[in-house]
């Protein structure tokens, strides 16, 4: 086995830098799980004038989310690590705290945002890292999650008139 051989993962990349990637991966894993229990939450428990609207928004928030927790946790797979896949260790490595019993629409945005910019700055870390690395399939979803996220950071901000 030549040295190369050695040093790269079944698809190819770095060895070293592709464990590093699938770390920062799983840190993304357990940040977006508790956004996504938060969303629930938030559409579960919201009340008020614009209950109708905002619910709807919730569930977008939460579907999507659900979405990105299953394709995170397949390129770690991908990048042949293992994806945390226990509770207690996304509530120990997230960034993003559980939130409990907020009712109140507009606090519920602002919390939304609060994880909105926890995820895009986590992105862009392992959107750098994997441009580094080489690997495409990892920077092509940084990408497509930032620039969504983007327009959706925008989209509540105005919700919010900030």
């Amino acid at each position: 086995m030549s040295k190369k051989e050695k040093s790269t993962n079944a698809i190819g990349l770095d060895a070293g830098k592709t464990k590093e990637l699938a770390d920062k991966l799983n840190g993304l894993l357990a940040n977006y799980q508790i956004f996504y229990q938060n969303a629930r939450g938030f559409h579960w428990n919201i009340k008020g004038q614009k209950f109708f609207e905002l619910h709807v928004k919730f569930e977008e928030i939460y579907t999507d989310s659900l979405l990105k927790i299953d394709e995170i946790a397949e390129r770690v797979r991908t990048l042949g690590a293992t994806p945390m896949h226990s509770f207690s260790d996304y509530v120990k490595n997230s960034s993003i705290k559980e939130i409990k019993d907020v009712s109140d629409g507009l606090l519920a945005v602002e919390e939304v945002l609060k994880g909105f910019k926890v995820l895009l700055e986590k992105e862009r870390v392992i959107l750098d890292l994997s441009a580094d690395a080489d690997d495409e399939g990892t920077n092509s979803l940084m990408s497509d999650y930032i620039s969504q996220q983007e327009k959706l950071v925008w989209m509540y901000s105005a919700y919010l008139a900030k």
